[in-house]
């Protein structure tokens, strides 16, 4: 189906600025992000070295995933710690305005680490969950490849952040903060249901995301919208229209936090048409221990800091807790 196909009627599309990660010119990469960040908060990636031909890869070893009967899917269920399965309706993003949860399937890994390392202990370090070999054979080195490079992608779109906030370039690459990151990938995957936001009915709920920045990948089906104003009445939506090859990107909470509101995060959603779609969203946060505060070129006298200082570790825990279903509603599945 071609791109003008897919297109939704009668809507609006939001352009959105294009940063090249390839380009010399870093004070021009500066200036796009800038912009970008002040006006809406969602900015796309290009040249970011991932190869067009290992994102079809990933995408493909994803659409083989989702395709398991049920029962195999629910063997791999995500745990305490948010790696595996989360079965349609596992996430509720928008308890004001949604009926049921989101229609949508996705799949957490995280930074592996191995049991018996001390760091397993965190909330969201330790061992991911797999599919047996057997079943998908592979699967899991494509994905364990795909987590570390974008993990470089992440890491280089911070250094443009911390330039954007007068920062170091490298301020973001300490040891605290991306140097041991809490970095999660979560494939998904959208069955072809049809939203209707006057019924509550939504492929993801209005959310923001809770981290430093999200980059998302996606198949060439529209379907995401962002509300560049979150707290206008009535809510202005626009669809972000699919970028071959690019990575949609977009700011967290905690970088609102850090930024002392000088740049936000944004509100967005997933509408389903009746087409199928699939997306990588991953999420970047510091590592468990990073206190999220101020940042001394974010503040003045005039604008104080906003928000008290917190720690990574209990933020991410406390927003996971709030959007999941208890995994003992699942309990009838592990007999």
């Amino acid at each position: 189906m071609s791109k003008q196909d897919d297109t939704p009627a009668s809507t609006t599309i939001s352009f959105l600025n294009c940063i090249d990660l390839s380009t010399p010119d870093v004070q021009e990469s500066v200036s796009l992000l800038k912009q970008a960040c002040l006006d809406c908060g969602f900015f796309y990636v290009t040249n970011h070295g991932i190869s067009q031909e290992f994102m079809e890869e990933v995408f493909s070893q994803s659409k083989k995933f989702f395709e398991l009967p049920l029962s195999e899917k629910m063997k791999v269920l995500r745990n305490e710690k948010h790696r595996g399965y989360t079965p349609v309706l596992d996430e509720l993003l928008d308890p004001d305005n949604q009926i049921h949860g989101d229609y949508k399937e996705g799949y957490y890994i995280g930074v592996e680490v191995p049991e018996d390392d001390p760091e397993a202990d965190k909330p969201f370090y330790g061992p991911n969950v797999w599919p047996a070999d057997g079943i998908l054979p592979g699967w899991r080195q494509t994905m364990e490849k795909f987590h570390q490079q974008a993990l470089g992608v992440a890491r280089a779109v911070a250094r443009i952040i911390a330039l954007a906030l007068d920062l170091e370039a490298d301020f973001f690459d300490k040891p605290e903060m991306l140097g041991h990151p809490i970095a999660v990938m979560r494939l998904l995957h959208y069955a072809g249901q049809i939203s209707d936001p006057s019924k509550g009915l939504y492929g993801a709920g209005a959310h923001s995301d809770y981290g430093l920045i999200t980059l998302l990948a996606t198949d060439d089906i529209y379907g995401l919208q962002i509300c560049k104003d979150k707290d206008a009445q009535p809510q202005v939506w626009e669809f972000v229209a699919p970028l071959k090859g690019a990575f949609i990107v977009n700011l967290g909470d905690m970088l609102e936090r850090w930024s002392n509101c000088i740049f936000k995060s944004t509100l967005h959603r997933v509408l389903g048409n009746g087409q199928e779609r699939y997306s990588i969203a991953y999420f970047v946060e510091p590592s468990h221990e990073c206190l999220v505060e101020c940042l001394p070129t974010c503040k003045s006298e005039k604008k104080p800091p906003m928000f008290p200082p917190i720690k990574c570790e209990a933020y991410l825990s406390q927003r996971y807790k709030d959007t999941h279903a208890d995994l003992k509603v699942y309990n009838k599945h592990q007999s």
